[in-house]
């Protein structure tokens, strides 16, 4: 592997680490409203898979997405701002935690609706597809929205136009508090693509090389106008399903089975075996990752609110006995 790109690996999953940590105690100390869905034990697979993603690729994700954003270039300061809801966050405040865009880098949001990311990604595919562009759509889910019918008629119409989209599931094995096994008949997810004829695969999560090595591969035969195809990410979150969850349904024994495999700290010992990086660079990447961090939080504590909350309602307020007004 080439220093740069694991250097870069590094600091993508440290600061998806460092920021994971200080949204959680940001929402503890009152700062952030609402649901907050934390990433801890994937920072793997959102790495991964966005470092092998070129510029003009397009991504839709869901409502556990600020690591995504972060990788996929969205500033710090603007994913900590739209979680304080702040006007300087990049959805202006409006969206908070499950709702990132940035146009300009072609994130295409975080949706809150489980199953929601496939038609929305097929729409953009369709696009590409009409308008003869090489660019691919990532399309991330869990694999409790294997379960959802948009999942299954999305896989139909993109195997039947050959859309250039990316299917990408995050298998952190459970559907909020439920096992994989108890709410999937056949739990392998990448099998549920070959009634379409779509090409599925299976990649070890927890490990940022195997999942950038495959994503490369799926996105050329992607790209090569060879239509749809999915990559199945095997891992596991370390915290609840949000921050209402305490994860009590997991036994103590298989959370510390699958924390002895947290992907940060073992491509971290990696890459100081491999001579890739050494304690020096280690801690010059930290502490840029905890300064890039903390200044995300005072940027969005002491940014202003949004002033106008009509701003972008294209439609007015409809009152059912006195029309709209």
């Amino acid at each position: 592997m080439q220093r740069e790109l694991a250097r870069q690996f590094l600091h993508d999953m440290i600061l998806a680490r460092e920021f994971e940590q200080a949204a959680a105690d940001q929402y503890q100390a009152g700062n952030i409203a609402g649901f907050l869905h934390l990433y801890p034990g994937e920072e793997a697979v959102a790495v991964g898979s966005l470092r092998a993603a070129d510029a003009g690729d397009y991504v839709v994700s869901t409502y556990r997405e600020h690591v995504h954003a972060l990788v996929r270039g969205v500033p710090a300061r603007a994913v900590m701002a739209e979680l304080f809801g702040k006007a300087t966050g990049c959805s202006g405040g409006y969206g908070g935690s499950m709702h990132l865009f940035d146009r300009e880098r072609r994130f295409l949001g975080g949706y809150a609706i489980v199953g929601e990311t496939f038609p929305v990604a097929i729409g953009v595919a369709y696009w590409l597809r009409m308008n003869n562009r090489n660019d691919v759509v990532y399309c991330f889910f869990g694999d409790g929205a294997a379960n959802q019918g948009t999942f299954h008629e999305s896989l139909n119409m993109a195997a039947l136009w050959k859309l250039p989209v990316l299917f990408l599931c995050e298998n952190n094995h459970y559907q909020i508090g439920t096992e994989i096994h108890r709410h999937t008949a056949v739990p392998e997810i990448w099998r549920h693509t070959t009634p379409y004829g779509i090409p599925g695969k299976r990649v070890d999560g927890m490990d940022v090389e195997a999942v950038y090595a495959a994503t490369r591969e799926v996105l050329e035969f992607v790209r090569a106008g060879n239509g749809p195809m999915l990559l199945e990410c095997d891992t596991y979150r370390y915290r609840g399903h949000s921050m209402a969850d305490s994860g009590a349904y997991r036994s103590t024994l298989e959370v510390q089975e699958l924390m002895a495999r947290d992907p940060v700290k073992s491509f971290r010992q990696r890459a100081l075996e491999q001579g890739w990086v050494n304690e020096e660079d280690l801690t010059d990447i930290e502490n840029a990752a905890q300064r890039s961090v903390e200044d995300a939080v005072r940027f969005a504590a002491e940014s202003p609110e949004p002033d106008d909350v009509r701003k972008d309602v294209y439609a007015e307020p409809f009152h059912l006995y006195g029309g709209s007004r």
